[in-house]
C-alpha cells in the first residue's frame, strides 16, 4: 500500500480529530492540519491530498489552495449552498475534486437504495426524511439528509428545492402530492441518525441508517481520498468510489 501524505483543514474540530486517528490508523500520515485562521495554501504542495471540513466561507481558499498545488481535494464541509457549488464545479475543472454530506459507507449505500426505491414506487408513495444529531450541530436539514432527498429526487425526475417540505408548524394544509417532507431533531451527542419512509396506501417502507461514532465518517473520507489521489480532474462521489 502507497503511503499518502494528508493536509487535513478544520484540524481541531471534532472531525479534524477523528481524521487524525483514522489517517494513522489506515497506514497514511499527515503532512499538515489546519484550523480557522490558517492558510493551507503555502504547504499544499507537500500534501498528496488535501480533506476540507471547515467551513463554507473557507471553501474558496481551500480550493484554490488545492488548484495551485495540482493535488486532490475532498470536502466535507456542511452547509455549503448554491454558490459553493458552483465553486467546486469549477475547481474540478484542474483537480480532482470530491464533495460529500456524508462519509459513510453504509449512507453511501443508502441513498442507492433510497435512489432505486423512489424510483420503482408511485407518486401515491410519500417521501419523509427523518435526521437527528446532537445539540452542537448547526445546520439543518443535514447535508445527509438533503443528499438522501436529493437521490429521492432524481429518481422521479423532480427538482428537490422546488418540491421541499421542512418545518411543519401550524395549519399547514394537506400534504402536496409529489413533495418531499424533512423532519429534524437536535439533542444530547447523537453522532447521526437518518431515515426516508415511504408511506404508500396502507403500507410503509423505511430505510434507516445509525451513526454510532464520527469515525465511520473520518474513515470514509480517507479512503475517499486515497482513491482520489492519482485521479484525473473531475467531479467525484462516494458512489464512484464504491463503483455504484
Amino acid at each position: 500500500m502507497t503511503q499518502v501524505q494528508f493536509g487535513v483543514i478544520g484540524y481541531k474540530g471534532r472531525m479534524g480529530q477523528a481524521l487524525e486517528a483514522a489517517i494513522v490508523e489506515a497506514g497514511h500520515a499527515m503532512c499538515i492540519g489546519v484550523d480557522a485562521g490558517g492558510n493551507i495554501g503555502p504547504l499544499a504542495g507537500q500534501c498528496d491530498v488535501l480533506v476540507d471540513f471547515s467551513a463554507p466561507e473557507a471553501l474558496s481558499a481551500n480550493l484554490g489552495a488545492a488548484r495551485v498545488a495540482g493535488i486532490p481535494i475532498v470536502v466535507g464541509t456542511t452547509g455549503l449552498g448554491e454558490a459553493e457549488f458552483v465553486l467546486l464545479a469549477d475547481a474540478a475543472k484542474a483537480v480532482p475534486v470530491l464533495q460529500s454530506g456524508n462519509f459513510s459507507l453504509g449512507v453511501t449505500l443508502m441513498a442507492h437504495l433510497v435512489r432505486e426505491a423512489a424510483a420503482r414506487l408511485g407518486p401515491d408513495w410519500d417521501i419523509e426524511v427523518l435526521e437527528m444529531h446532537h445539540r452542537q450541530k448547526v445546520d439543518a436539514p443535514s447535508g445527509t439528509a438533503k443528499l438522501l432527498g436529493k437521490a429521492a429526487a432524481e429518481a422521479r425526475r423532480i427538482d428537490l428545492a422546488s418540491n421541499m417540505e421542512s418545518g411543519r408548524h401550524g395549519m399547514t394544509g394537506a400534504r402536496r402530492e409529489g413533495t418531499i417532507g424533512f423532519a429534524t431533531l437536535r439533542g444530547g451527542t447523537v453522532a447521526g441518525e437518518h431515515s426516508v419512509i415511504f408511506a404508500g396506501p396502507e403500507e410503509r417502507l423505511t430505510l434507516s441508517h445509525s451513526a454510532e461514532n464520527r469515525m465511520i465518517f473520518a474513515r470514509g473520507a480517507v479512503k475517499a481520498a486515497a482513491w482520489l489521489t492519482g485521479k484525473p480532474a473531475g467531479r467525484y462521489t462516494m458512489n464512484d468510489m464504491l463503483g455504484l
